[in-house]
């Protein structure tokens, strides 16, 4: 495989990592609670993704961008920065167009209480929230999705700050405990789908790993 590089999105990739989190979460349980699957899901998942980065870890935290030697977008991973509740509901009124597209009016209601769900079981402590992270089907099982959270959870522990996330597949589960995740309970009242809240507390940095980074 191609060399990888780990970069922050410009409000110009937008689009284009919206496409590829489309791809990664077609058949995602925690989605298909308000999107149901048509021929046209795809492009409605890549409108909902492209209004949720919008409003969400490119406006608070950071979008990482995994790209091959090419400059294209291998993997996404969508950090919600620690202040990013306040002025939430403002930020997705502001991308509303995205959202009428993805989900039409009537599915706007059912969207809102799937995420005010996760929000109500998310910890009350300042935390880095992992909103998204996905692959492109070409580029899974080459260990593109490890790179790009450890490029961010490198930097939390040198913040000292915690990270959070919700899995909803035993796989993923496997590779989060492996960068020290660890889980907090199973979140009912979704159709179809149970995902696991998971909670990973700053690694301890060793004055050797301190001095490899200095």
């Amino acid at each position: 495989m191609s060399e990888i590089t780990i970069t922050p999105a410009r409000r110009g990739d937008l689009p284009a990592a919206a496409d590829v989190l489309a791809e990664a979460f077609e058949a995602d349980p925690v989605f298909a609670a308000i999107m149901p699957t048509t021929g046209r899901r795809r492009t409605r998942l890549a409108h909902l993704f492209h209004g949720i980065l919008a409003a969400g870890a490119f406006a608070t935290g950071t979008v990482d961008l995994a790209r091959d030697d090419e400059g294209s977008i291998l993997g996404v991973a969508a950090w919600e920065g620690p202040e990013a509740r306040r002025g939430a509901l403002r930020r997705l009124a502001r991308h509303a167009p995205h959202f009428t597209r993805a989900l039409g009016w009537r599915g706007i209601p059912s969207a809102l209480a799937l995420f005010s769900r996760l929000e109500r079981e998310r910890p009350r402590s300042p935390h880095w929230y992992l909103a998204e992270v996905g692959v492109s089907a070409r580029a899974r099982g080459k260990g593109v999705g490890g790179r790009l959270l450890s490029a961010q959870l490198e930097a939390l522990d040198v913040m000292r700050q915690s990270a959070y996330l919700e899995s909803s597949t035993p796989v993923n589960r496997r590779l989060y405990r492996r960068l020290g995740f660890e889980e907090v309970r199973a979140i009912g009242g979704i159709p179809g789908a149970r995902p696991v809240g998971m909670l990973r507390p700053p690694a301890a940095r060793t004055p050797r790993a301190h001095a490899a980074r200095a």
